[in-house]
């Protein structure tokens, strides 16, 4: 069960009407839209393989354009946290190193998710016709869905637990809810992607 008690405790230590943390709220929320739409626009018109004269350069370019965003979400998210008050009982050693820990699976499971994938396959290359051979699953796949979303949001909680912050903990939660919609959206219109791809082989 959750305590209630322990939460609202924890939560007095936020002011969710800082600006600081507004501005992190809105760049977490904003970046899977962002690519969201812009993805599935490419994928409706080609319009930004024709711009940049070919689904490579396109899927470059929003790649590019995804990590200066998501750059930018992440100074958001230190800078709100670093506004608002630490929770004293977890400023401390333990809380630090463990925090440390997390941060480290989880930037292991974003790197070996990009590598497991390539470029084209992290930065949504299906949207933009540039399809896999086959569905990856090596590790970190082996051991979870969408690791790269999980990975990233295990590295906020551990950044967060580093910094003693509640206004960190509940912008991870924040990032968990954003990444939890995002793949409702994604998964679902990448098998369709897919099994579009598969109806057309059958058809030669």
């Amino acid at each position: 069960q959750v305590d209630v008690a322990a939460m609202a405790r924890l939560f007095g230590y936020v002011d969710v009407t800082d600006t600081g943390f507004i501005v992190a709220v809105l760049s977490i929320a904003f970046n899977p839209l962002f690519w969201n739409v812009v993805a599935r626009w490419e994928h409706k018109t080609r319009m930004f393989s024709q711009v940049f004269g070919s689904p490579h350069a396109a899927c470059y370019c929003l790649g590019a354009v995804i990590l200066v965003l998501n750059c930018v979400r992440s100074h958001c998210f230190t800078e709100a946290m670093k506004s608002q008050p630490k929770l004293e009982g977890w400023d401390c050693h333990w809380t630090y190193y463990s925090g440390l820990a997390i941060s480290a699976v989880g930037t292991l499971f974003v790197i070996s998710s990009f590598l497991a994938l390539g470029f084209t396959g992290t930065f949504l290359g299906d949207y933009f016709g540039i399809l896999m051979e086959e569905k990856v699953t090596s590790f970190p796949f082996n051991i979870l869905d969408n690791p790269m979303y999980w990975g990233s949001t295990a590295i906020y909680l551990g950044w967060s637990l580093m910094h003693a912050s509640p206004a960190g903990l509940l912008l991870t939660a924040v990032v968990a809810i954003s990444y939890t919609i995002a793949m409702l959206y994604e998964g679902p219109f990448t098998e369709e992607i897919y099994q579009q791809k598969q109806k057309g082989v059958k058809n030669k």
